[in-house]
């Protein structure tokens, strides 16, 4: 079977795209059967919105002392006081097993 490229339509903003043969061959070496329903731009944009944010931003952080060793660190949640927070380190050695 002979790959062409095809023109589709985005199902967001409805701009025509090209599903370029490159492209096509990629999402058969990926195992995807559906074609893609976004255009390139629309397919950023919702990748970047599935990451919280925009493109290749990092997750906000915040300051805090752990309460083992009392070293100054920063968590990926805002400290509430009401339980203990730790270093990455202390916390490898208090978390529960899994």
């Amino acid at each position: 079977m002979s790959l062409e490229d095809k023109t589709l339509q985005c199902s967001d903003c409805g701009a025509s795209f090209t599903f370029s043969v490159e492209e096509q061959e990629f999402f058969q070496s990926k195992g995807f059967t559906n074609e893609p329903k976004r255009c390139p731009s629309c397919r950023q944009v919702r990748k970047a919105e599935r990451q919280g944010g925009s493109y290749g931003a990092r997750r906000q952080m915040f300051p805090a002392v752990c309460a083992e060793c009392g070293k100054n660190t920063e968590v990926p949640f805002e400290p509430r006081g009401d339980r203990p927070v730790y270093c990455s380190d202390c916390y490898r050695t208090v978390r529960p097993n899994r």
